[in-house]
């Protein structure tokens, strides 16, 4: 099957390619930096990193995500590493929004936040952070996700 783009379609193209090539980018940075630490991962639907740490001691695991693309603030480029604690519609009698609010308060790195009627833990940093950085920064939203994971839901291990 032969495909034709009319000139508006390439024009159009030509306008947003661009845009697209530091996104690109970037998402080899984080792919070169969790290479360089040894991190194992896969890339989501939405071209997110996924990682799974393991804690053996506790026979658990977390997910944790590295955003595939980073938002621009004011000049600053920002990604987002972030990791799921529960579903609410299942565990929500172990927190409430005020809980939540005070423990973002507390953290020196990151804050809660719900996307739809998942609560997660999510860290924004600039883009720039080195490979060691990123590491330190999984290990912290991982671990902090797990123990809300466990606070809420008890032994169970969704995430």
């Amino acid at each position: 099957m032969r495909m034709t783009i009319s000139l508006s379609c390439m024009i159009l193209l030509a306008g947003t390619l661009p845009l697209a090539v530091p996104a690109m980018a970037a998402d080899t940075d984080v792919a070169a930096r969790l290479d360089a630490s040894g991190i194992k991962y896969e890339i989501d639907d939405d071209g997110d990193y996924k990682i799974t740490l393991g804690y053996k001691d506790q026979d658990r695991s977390q997910m944790v995500f590295v955003s595939g693309g980073t938002e621009n603030v004011m000049g600053l480029r920002v990604r987002e590493v972030f990791s799921p604690a529960a579903r609410l519609d299942a565990d929500a009698s172990g927190g409430n929004g005020a809980d939540w609010l005070a423990k973002s308060a507390m953290s020196k790195l990151g804050s809660w936040e719900l996307r739809g009627k998942v609560l997660w833990f999510v860290v924004k940093l600039p883009e720039d952070m080195d490979a060691d950085t990123l590491e330190t920064v999984l290990n912290i939203v991982a671990q902090t996700a797990d123990d809300e994971e466990l606070e809420l839901t008890g032994d169970r291990d969704e995430f």
